[in-house]
């Protein structure tokens, strides 16, 4: 089966999670919107297309079934090319981790608009100053934490048992987003983060990452994303887990 993603040009976003899996699966997919433009989005979120209808990007076309949200479309695509386990459990597993790394991706984003995302960054900067402080002192440490724990609690390598997933994709991206987008506050959490950033260089080693992280199918983190580096959000400071 030959997919079609859909999500916005110029970005990683939360399509870049997909992109991944897709990646490191090999697997047969076209990114429309890079080679169409993001006018190729928009039938489908007026509902000219029939079928299901996606609230917004990413979503993926696999023959007629057209599924949306992140999670949803790695849960999709796991199974099918070995990304998961074949047990229920460990794949009720996965998307329970899934879902909460959507949850720091969800805050993240949220330091730099606060207020809107209607609004551009310079018309809330005093409020995303003060969301950044609590998502670097408070929210940054207890998610990484947890997540350190989760990989302790397996075979100290993987988030899922003693294979890889989805999941350590997706974490090795919210690692990586968090590492441009708060350089000062990742190095403080250095020490209490070492297992996800062993997790982290060995998925960048895996052949086909290696591969698409060296391509320019790999669009570059930028002020436009989710993951957006403003030095006045991340300001020096001291961070335990």
């Amino acid at each position: 089966m030959r997919y079609e993603l859909y999500y916005w040009t110029g970005i990683q976003g939360r399509g870049e999670f997909v992109r991944l899996a897709l990646e490191d699966a090999g697997a047969d997919y076209r990114d429309v919107a890079r080679e169409q433009g993001d006018q190729a989005i928009m039938p489908f979120l007026r509902g000219e297309h029939p079928g299901a209808l996606p609230f917004a990007p990413p979503f993926l076309r696999a023959g007629r079934q057209l599924i949306a949200q992140t999670a949803n479309i790695l849960a999709f695509l796991a199974p099918r090319h070995g990304l998961v386990p074949t047990s229920a459990t460990s794949q009720t597993y996965a998307m329970q981790l899934q879902q909460t790394i959507s949850d720091v991706v969800a805050e993240a984003h949220d330091t730099h608009h606060p207020i809107s995302v209607e609004q551009y960054y310079d018309q809330q900067r005093v409020e995303a100053r003060k969301r950044a402080a609590a998502f670097r002192s408070e929210r940054m440490p207890k998610y990484l934490g947890y997540f350190e724990r989760v990989l302790e609690r397996g075979d100290g390598r993987h988030a899922i048992g003693r294979r890889h997933s989805y999941v350590d994709l997706s974490l090795f991206q919210l690692m990586s987003g968090l590492e441009y987008a708060f350089p000062n506050t990742m190095k403080g959490l250095r020490r209490r983060t070492t297992r996800l950033r062993s997790l982290s260089d060995r998925v960048a080693e895996r052949p086909n990452i290696a591969a698409y992280l060296a391509s320019p199918r790999r669009i570059p983190f930028n002020e436009d994303g989710i993951f957006r580096h403003y030095p006045e959000l991340d300001e020096n400071q001291n961070t335990s887990v």
